[in-house]
């Protein structure tokens, strides 16, 4: 495909969107009221939507269920899918679901994943900052609080942007503002043994854990 179209959260859209959007699914084409055509046989079409959330998130973690091995994780999730397609057949028309090529139930994050996702996420700030001449590092100890502060199994990753901003982003402003980090400082962010955010700078940074995480 040359275009790829996605529609979030799906389900709050207007009775006059599936209309449209049935065109679309069925004709690969839509034309609105002046007969003009927008061509969508090379377009992927991709929609998300909340319903049946509460069904995972009554399951457990995972795929919504205590999980033994693998062959468990498959019939649970297999469950759980069915589950959930239910409820959106008590929500969408049978003819806009009918023309849909897949529908797929995505499993809750684990902290596992979440902690590869928060390394991501801090990989871009440690980018942002060296562009402004400043080198950002954090030890296993900062990253293990963020992950701590950021996971909600309920909410995905969500919450875990939030925290990179209240324990990273805010401190390293504050420094910032006061004039204690500038252009050409190294700067370490560490947690201390009272749970407290601690910023280090300068020849500080060489007392600090030696498994530093940097771009």
């Amino acid at each position: 495909p040359y275009t790829l179209v996605l529609f979030d959260e799906i389900e709050k859209a207007h009775p006059d969107v599936f209309n449209m959007m049935l065109q679309i699914l069925e004709d690969g084409r839509l034309t609105d009221s002046k007969g003009r055509t927008v061509n969508f046989k090379n377009t992927l079409l991709i929609m998300t939507s909340n319903i049946g959330s509460s069904v995972i998130e009554k399951g457990g973690r995972r795929a919504g269920f205590i999980l033994h091995d693998d062959e468990e994780e498959d019939t649970s999730y297999n469950r759980i899918k069915k589950l959930v397609i239910e409820e959106l057949k008590q929500h969408f028309k049978p003819e806009f679901l009918n023309r849909l090529d897949d529908m797929i139930v995505f499993r809750q994050l684990s902290k596992l994943e979440v902690k590869d996702i928060a390394e991501i996420m801090l990989k871009e700030v440690f980018q942002r900052l060296e562009a402004r001449g400043i080198k950002l590092q954090v030890t296993e100890r900062f990253k293990e609080r963020i992950v701590d502060e950021g996971y909600n199994p309920s909410y995905g990753a969500r919450p875990l942007r939030r925290a990179i901003m209240k324990l990273l982003e805010d401190s390293m402003a504050e420094r910032m503002l006061a004039g204690e980090i500038q252009e050409g400082d190294s700067v370490v962010l560490d947690v201390d043994s009272g749970e407290d955010i601690v910023v280090l700078n300068g020849s500080k940074c060489l007392g600090a854990s030696p498994d530093l995480i940097s771009v």
